[in-house]
C-alpha cells in the first residue's frame, strides 16, 4: 500500500506498509541504541539541562527528587510512593538495560532531577509513539521541561518515522498541560473518567504534535 503525499509544486510516495515502516522503525531504533550507548554517550545539550542516557549512578539524585507525593499525583502508579534507594536502583537497572534506550534522563547542575520517556506505538498505530515526563519540585516554573518534551519530540521526528507524538495529562495538573502547549502540542479532548488516581476518578487531557 502506498499514500501520496503533495509538497508545493511537487510531489512524493511514501511506502506505508507495515513491512517497510516496522524495518525503518526497527533501523531508527539500532541507530538511537547506539548513540544512547556508554561509549558514544548520546545528548541533547540544552539551554537549561541536558537530556541524556541514565546512568547507575544517578541513583541517590532520583531517589531524592522523584520521592515527592506532589509528583506522584501527577503520574502513572507504576511511579511508586514513597520513592526509595532501591526502587531508584531498580529502575536504572531496567532503563540502563533496554535496547534501544527509550527513557533519558534530564539533568540540571550536573544532577538528575527528572526523566523523560518516549513509547513507540505498534501494529496500526506503529507510526506514532506517546511521551512521558517527570521533574524534581524544586526545579518547576523555570520551563526546564518544556525545553526537554520540546527537544526529544524534534529528535523523535527528525530520527524516526514517526507521524503523531501524543501525550495524557490528569485534568487537575495545569501546568503538566501547559508544558505540552509551550512545546507546540494541540489540544485534542477530555477523556472523561479516565484515571484513577489516589482513589479519586478524573479525566484526562490528550495532547498531540504531528508532522
Amino acid at each position: 500500500m502506498r499514500g501520496r503525499i503533495a509538497l508545493q509544486s511537487t510531489s512524493c510516495e511514501i511506502d506505508w506498509s507495515a513491512d517497510y515502516v516496522s524495518r525503518k522503525l526497527w533501523e531508527c531504533a539500532r541507530v538511537l541504541a547506539s548513540l544512547s550507548s556508554p561509549g558514544n554517550g548520546m545528548k541533547l545539550t540544552l539551554k537549561q539541562c541536558t537530556v541524556r542516557p541514565w546512568r547507575l549512578d544517578d541513583a541517590e539524585s532520583v531517589a531524592r527528587h522523584a520521592n515527592n507525593r506532589k509528583i506522584w499525583l501527577g503520574v502513572r502508579d507504576l511511579f511508586p510512593h514513597p520513592y526509595t534507594i532501591q526502587d531508584a536502583r531498580e529502575f536504572l537497572h531496567r532503563a540502563t538495560s533496554e535496547q534501544p534506550e527509550m527513557k533519558f534522563c534530564v539533568e540540571v547542575e550536573d544532577a538528575a532531577v527528572g526523566g523523560i520517556g518516549v513509547h513507540p506505538g505498534e501494529d496500526v498505530h506503529r507510526h506514532t509513539a506517546t511521551v512521558g515526563y517527570w521533574l524534581g519540585e524544586d526545579f518547576w516554573g523555570r520551563g526546564i521541561m518544556t525545553e526537554a518534551v520540546t527537544a526529544v519530540t524534534d529528535f523523535c521526528f527528525e530520527n524516526f518515522p514517526l507521524r503523531r507524538i501524543s501525550a495524557e495529562v490528569f485534568a487537575n495538573n495545569p501546568a503538566s498541560a501547559r508544558v505540552l502547549e509551550k512545546a507546540g502540542f494541540s489540544f485534542e479532548g477530555r477523556l472523561k473518567n479516565h484515571v484513577l488516581k489516589d482513589g479519586k476518578l478524573l479525566d484526562s487531557l490528550l495532547y498531540a504534535r504531528t508532522k
